[in-house]
């Protein structure tokens, strides 16, 4: 096992002890934090210390592939190890990880949930890590069931679950109380700006996004050295804003994208060295999923894209709406970690005061045909006796059933849970598509050409 030491710099180093200590002494601990205090990092090699991942891996989850692989990355740096050796990583498609060696196992959250189905009981691992936890993603919100269900079948597992500090107590009631060790992020102020796209006194009666993100670079340019943060929706609204602020000429200024999609090479250049100031056009990634280093200024049109199941079409849609209060300030504390920090937010104060103070759980804004298909067909259970930490609405239960059974994926008759997935409904349960949508609407026809078609 490697030697491990910690970073001095980091809230979280402060805290090794306590978390340690809760560790050792309790099967469940909750560990909350602001982003950016080290929890992601430091908490495996706590782990380590303690003697865990030898018996059985420790299995370390992220919401998003990216976080996964530039975890994995870091924590192999700071514990001085070839990465795929002591710890490795997984995500689809890419599986860096050698059973013989590796002790810490980064990975989606989603191949941690994949992996239940073929190891029920999950014995490969002695400690999970569900990092994010505030997110409240489905694949999280069933790992959290899972885990709630299989704790007294394992006395000998361990479960670390971390969290912005965004209501941490449900989780520690969902878990028996728990206990929840606090951990401090921000050591600097934030200085808060609001320039809402329509202002009062503005001459510029229509000033739109990407015009108001410039007049915020030009704003923050004054303000002296420092990398800038801009938090956008999607790929296209950031190479559109890449596009104008390139126009610029800004001088010594690198503009660099962040989002899922682009190369390995590319997103590491976020994290390399340089000199002269770097504006960071970045999605919901870097809210809470990374921490890019060296930002000073936070640029927040105050939006993401969320997604959201409308029973009216029985689409499941993405739209872009305004973030809540706790992402907003999430957003805000992304500067701040080395020195004072100002975060312009492009949208009003009594704006940012109406917003609600908590993003839903995707469990209660999703299509639950989906859910209901993907529980069935891993031998979940039945949703309604699923620990869910906030459970769905019965009438939307109703209904994701009633569309199974209009598919012909169950059969209404079986009374066994298990022995309701139908031979087609174990097809459609492969397909990577939600039930409801236009690729779903499916019928039994006459003609082979009219079948051929769906």
């Amino acid at each position: 096992m490697p030697p491990v030491t910690y970073p001095e710099q980091l809230p979280v180093s402060q805290k090794k002890d306590e978390i340690l200590e809760a560790i050792r002494d309790h099967q469940v601990v909750i560990v909350a934090g602001e982003t950016g205090s080290g929890k992601t990092t430091q908490i495996p090699k706590i782990c380590l210390e303690l003697g865990r991942g030898v018996r059985g891996m420790i299995g370390h989850t992220q919401p998003r592939r990216i976080a996964a692989r530039t975890v994995a990355e870091r924590v192999a740096e700071e514990l001085k190890t070839p990465l795929g050796e002591a710890v490795g990583w997984k995500v689809r498609f890419t599986d860096q990880v050698n059973p013989d060696a590796t002790f810490v196992k980064l990975m989606t959250d989603g191949i941690l949930l994949a992996e239940i189905q073929t190891d029920r009981e999950l014995r490969a691992y002695d400690t999970i890590i569900i990092d994010e936890a505030h997110e409240r993603s489905l694949n999280i919100d069933f790992l959290l069931g899972y885990l709630a269900q299989l704790l007294p079948k394992r006395p000998d597992l361990k479960v670390v679950i971390t969290s912005a500090t965004i209501d941490p107590e449900r989780f520690s009631r969902h878990f028996g109380d728990a206990p929840i060790v606090e951990v401090s992020g921000r050591t600097y102020p934030v200085e808060v700006r609001y320039r809402p796209l329509l202002e009062e006194d503005s001459e510029e009666a229509d000033r739109d996004q990407i015009t108001a993100i410039c007049d915020a670079v030009d704003e923050l340019q004054k303000e002296g050295p420092g990398d800038v943060l801009v938090f956008l929706s999607g790929e296209r609204e950031i190479r559109d804003t890449a596009d104008a602020l390139s126009k610029k000429k800004l001088f010594n200024t690198e503009i660099l994208p962040l989002y899922a999609r682009l190369s390995h090479a590319e997103q590491h250049r976020v994290f390399q060295a340089h000199s002269g100031r770097r504006i960071v056009l970045a999605t919901n990634v870097a809210e809470t999923s990374l921490t890019v280093p060296g930002i000073k200024y936070v640029i927040d049109p105050g939006t993401a894209r969320i997604s959201r199941y409308s029973h009216r079409t029985k689409v499941q849609r993405l739209p872009i709406e305004p973030v809540s209060q706790a992402s907003a300030n999430q957003r805000k504390g992304r500067c701040g970690r080395t020195s004072d920090g100002i975060c312009i937010r492009l949208y009003s104060e009594d704006d940012f005061l109406t917003r609600p103070e908590f993003t839903d759980a995707e469990i209660l804004r999703t299509n639950l045909a989906s859910v209901i298909l993907q529980m069935t067909a891993a031998g979940l259970g039945d949703i309604e006796k699923f620990p869910f930490i906030d459970p769905p609405d019965h009438r939307n239960i109703r209904d994701g059933v009633q569309l199974l059974q209009e598919l012909g994926a169950i059969d209404p008759n079986e009374k066994d849970p298990k022995k309701r997935l139908t031979q087609q409904g174990r097809k459609l349960s492969q397909l990577p598509v939600d039930p409801g949508s236009p690729g779903w609407s499916w019928r039994p026809t006459r003609t082979a050409a009219s079948a051929r078609s769906w």
